[in-house]
C-alpha cells in the first residue's frame, strides 16, 4: 500500500478571495495565463454578475480602476473570450457574464473543497 503524505490546511477568506482563489484554481489547471488584473478584472465581473460590455468597461477601468482605460479592459475580456472563461448573451451580445460551465460560486457562504494527489 502506497503511503500518501496529506497536507490539510483550513482557512477564512473574503468573498471577494475566495471567487478570486477559484479563478486561480481553474486558470492553473486550464494552463491560462492570468495577470493579477485580470484576475481582478474576473472577480469584478463575476460580483455585477450578467452586465454590458460597455457598462463593465466603464467601471474596471474608472470606477474600480482596474486598468487605466476602457479599451484596457475590451482587450482584456477579448482574452477571456478566447479562454472560454467568459460568454456573450446569444440574445442580447453586447451582455457579457461569467462561463457557468466553469461553476464558479460568487453568492452566500462559500466552501471550498479541492483533493489533489501528486503522483
Amino acid at each position: 500500500m502506497a503511503i500518501v503524505k496529506r497536507v490539510q490546511k483550513k482557512v477564512i477568506m473574503s468573498t471577494k478571495d475566495i471567487i478570486k482563489f477559484q479563478f486561480i484554481t481553474h486558470c492553473y489547471l486550464n494552463k491560462i495565463t492570468v495577470s493579477n488584473s485580470d484576475l481582478e478584472c474576473l472577480t469584478l465581473l463575476s460580483n455585477l454578475g450578467p452586465i454590458e460590455i460597455t457598462h463593465f468597461c466603464y467601471d474596471a477601468s474608472e470606477e474600480y480602476k482596474i486598468f487605466k482605460s476602457q479599451q484596457t479592459v475590451r482587450n482584456c475580456i477579448n482574452k477571456f473570450f478566447k479562454n472560454n472563461l467568459v460568454k456573450r448573451d446569444k440574445k442580447n451580445k453586447k451582455l457579457i457574464f461569467i462561463n457557468p460551465k466553469l461553476n464558479i460560486e460568487t453568492l452566500g457562504s462559500i466552501f471550498l473543497d479541492y483533493k489533489f494527489l501528486a503522483k
